[in-house]
């Protein structure tokens, strides 16, 4: 078996940096997105149920 080089020195480090920035940016837009559907969950849900009240409201009783 050889000596390892200088340059394993080097490279291990900078190859362990990159994907730490790659998992990062990877990450950090998954939970970006997951945000924005949980966003848009919580909206769709809240029309529904507004709509579904503003139904109910017109099968109510009429006035005399």
């Amino acid at each position: 078996m050889g000596e390892m080089g200088a340059g394993h020195f080097i490279y291990i480090p900078s190859m362990i940096l990159l994907g730490v920035v790659i998992g990062w940016i990877l990450g950090s837009r998954a939970a970006r997105d997951a945000y924005a559907a949980e966003l848009r969950r919580r909206e769709h849900d809240a029309t529904r149920k507004a709509a579904k009240a503003a139904k109910g409201a017109g099968h109510a009783a009429p006035s005399p």
